[in-house]
């Protein structure tokens, strides 16, 4: 399981590098279901 702050790390640095869509999504979910903010305009819709 990982930390708030490795998920959040792990959203930047996955986004940052364009890896696939997909795993950005499940990062975000996870994310989101944690209620955490990714403070970062780059949020993928």
């Amino acid at each position: 399981m990982l930390t708030d702050e490795m998920l959040l790390d792990s959203y930047h640095m996955a986004v940052e590098l364009k890896l696939e869509r997909e795993f950005i999504t499940l990062l975000l979910a996870e994310i989101h279901k944690r209620n955490l903010d990714t403070n970062s305009g780059s949020i993928l819709h």
